[in-house]
């Protein structure tokens, strides 16, 4: 059972620190996301503190939650940002976040987001191909502006972690490889109109092993070197995010063996992170409501009001996540396939799983849904995205408020 001091069991009902989340989904309906403050805030502290001998900036993942509280939250606790499109850039400047602790990934930045991006004083544009180098110097000229650069490298390491989340090796769409880099050295020793500051890759998400992390730094340093004998001076050493986090019985990434390593071997680089999911995918869960049992010669199903369209991820990766009852139930468990309403086969929350007996009306959590959860959720069937509630102890907040049908229609034209 994956719980954690945010979500518990007290006197039989699972809680969201002080709230019951039956409370939570009887004023705000299901299905609902619930995030816990305080949960979020911990794992922040705890990444920044193993790797405090360090040093280092940690640019929060944009993409893995964006939500403008969430991203309000951080930004108080001292995090920098990961943004990888125009809007996530957007967002940070709604709340007001600093430029300079602003890093700007991605493999296909369009002009548009480019020169919104020529605009800021970034810590870093992150560049993954030599066309968008020279489309930014190109940029840069027209507007007599010098931005930092950072180079994506793809480092050709390989992870252990779902096929679609893995960036790290050459069949990847990602980073410039590494036998392009004297190209790019060639390129940028031609007094060009962008200050190259950093070197970084990032090789996949969901890493539970430390040795690729390892493995990705020393080609990254192995880069650095080859830049600096030509010249060109590097600041730091971004190392991506991607450490995973227990969905099931996963044993959790050894970050103090990680932290050891980068501080023997990192010299005089600053050290960036990029971390999402670490620190906030065990903080939320989405709540949903029963709406029937279907038991047929080969299946019992278990219909709830959720779907792929407000989680995606175990229909897009087969990813597994606990599901809880909001109420603890007697009896003897049933296996079941837990199911929305969407028409597709691929509709499903778990297949095979041992739940306890439910009525219908039973609240259940899908837990760990705080990343990679409502970022991923359309309106396919013409369904409402669901409501984002942030707990604080005993007091929420609505962060995000149910689309209406209105809402499906509005920017339509007949």
């Amino acid at each position: 059972m994956v719980l954690n001091q945010a979500f518990h069991y007290h006197q039989g009902e699972l809680q969201c620190e002080g709230i019951p989340l039956s409370r939570i989904a009887q004023q705000f309906d299901t299905p609902c996301y619930v995030y816990s403050k305080n949960a979020i805030r911990q794992n922040y502290r705890s990444f920044r503190s193993s790797f405090e001998a360090l040093d280092p900036l940690i640019c929060y993942a944009v993409k893995a939650n964006s939500n403008l509280a969430i991203l309000t939250l951080l930004q108080e606790e001292g995090s920098g940002f990961d943004v990888v499109s125009g809007g996530e850039l957007y967002a940070l400047r709604k709340i007001g976040a600093d430029p300079e602790r602003i890093i700007f990934s991605g493999v296909g930045k369009t002009i548009e987001e480019i020169e919104t991006a020529l605009e800021m004083p970034l810590l870093s544009l992150n560049i993954e191909s030599m066309e968008e180098l020279k489309a930014l110097i190109a940029l840069a000229k027209t507007k007599n502006v010098r931005p930092n650069i950072s180079l994506r490298l793809n480092p050709n390491v390989e992870s252990p972690t779902h096929p679609y989340v893995a960036t790290g090796l050459q069949q990847h769409k990602f980073g410039i490889s590494m036998d392009r880099i004297e190209e790019i050295i060639d390129l940028l020793r031609q007094s060009q109109p962008v200050q190259l500051v950093g070197l970084g890759c990032h090789i996949g998400s969901q890493i539970l092993e430390i040795q690729p992390f390892l493995d990705a730094f020393l080609e990254l340093k192995a880069a650095a070197a080859r830049f600096e004998t030509k010249g060109l001076p590097i600041k730091h050493l971004d190392l991506g995010g991607g450490i995973g986090i227990p969905y099931q019985d996963e044993t959790e990434a050894d970050l103090k063996s990680y932290a050891e390593f980068l501080r023997e071997h990192r010299e005089e680089y600053q050290i960036l992170f990029e971390p999402g999911r670490f620190i906030v995918g065990n903080t939320g869960v989405l709540l949903n409501k029963v709406l029937y049992h279907k038991i047929n010669q080969k299946k019992h199903f278990l219909i709830v009001d959720g779907a792929m369209n407000d989680l995606m991820r175990p229909s897009l990766y087969q990813a597994y996540h606990e599901i809880q009852p909001v109420e603890q139930q007697e009896g003897l468990a049933i296996e079941m396939d837990v199911v929305g309403p969407v028409c597709e086969t691929g509709d499903f929350f778990a297949r095979n799983r041992l739940l306890p007996p439910l009525k219908i009306g039973d609240y259940l959590a899908v837990m760990n849904v705080g990343a990679y959860g409502f970022v991923l959720a359309s309106n396919y069937n013409s369904r409402r995205r669901a409501p984002e509630i942030l707990v604080d102890g005993e007091d929420c907040q609505l962060i995000r408020q149910r689309e209406t049908y209105e809402d499906l229609v509005r920017n339509e034209v007949r």
